[in-house]
């Protein structure tokens, strides 16, 4: 694994020969050793036509690639950071909260309407994330960030999992997504309109929950 947790908001990551990472433009903190930072054009691993797609989905965030020998602390605006390992499944997480990332993963766009339906386009312009969402899919660890935190939740089959659309970080596994709405006590209490929807996800698979509404 690439990536090792110094404290909740930095980590350290381990660049070999022959092999790279990518970061998020301006996440390099220090590093030590032999080490380049290339600005990426294409955005990542999956060739132009994943570029063109992310462009057009707006999740083309510029990116680093990191290449050499040595060693590079990364963190970017005190945000806290997860790691998450991915063993040949696919993580769906929004552009702006990648940190960093294995080259070795395959970046792509999908559209959330495809999962959900109508509701899976609703939930987009609910909570503001737009209508499309990163895909990194193969063997390799993705760092990524969060408002206070983030806990990981199992999905199962038999236990959907209900998760505030504001607090959603990213997930992954064979996951479908979809939009319901809620009463509960914040709107009751005159909170936001948005806190009325539920994403609830269901499958086999995480999610990764940070402790609060904010957006980065």
């Amino acid at each position: 694994m690439p990536f090792r947790e110094v404290n909740s908001k930095m980590i350290e990551a381990t660049v070999l020969p022959g092999q790279r990472l990518f970061s998020q433009r301006g996440a390099m903190l220090a590093y030590k050793g032999d080490v380049s930072f290339t600005p990426n054009v294409q955005g990542g691993q999956g060739g132009i036509m994943s570029m063109i797609g992310r462009r057009v989905a707006n999740e083309a965030t510029p990116l680093m690639t990191v290449e050499g020998s040595g060693t590079v602390f990364f963190g970017h605006g005190g945000h806290h950071i997860q790691v998450i390992n991915l063993a040949g499944d696919t993580l769906y997480v929004e552009a702006d909260r990648l940190l960093a990332f294995d080259g070795t993963l395959q970046q792509g766009t999908m559209f959330l309407g495809s999962q959900g339906g109508v509701m899976g386009m609703v939930r987009g312009q609910v909570t503001g994330q737009g209508l499309f969402t990163t895909t990194l899919k193969g063997h390799g660890a993705v760092a990524v960030m969060a408002h206070g935190g983030v806990i990981e939740v199992p999905i199962s089959p038999q236990r959907p999992i209900h998760v505030d659309p504001q607090a959603y970080v990213a997930h992954h596994g064979d996951v479908r997504n979809k939009l319901s709405t809620a009463l509960g006590w914040r709107d009751m209490v005159g909170r936001g309109s948005g806190e009325a929807f539920q994403l609830e996800l269901s499958g086999s698979g995480a999610v990764y929950v940070q402790a609060s509404e904010e957006k980065l």
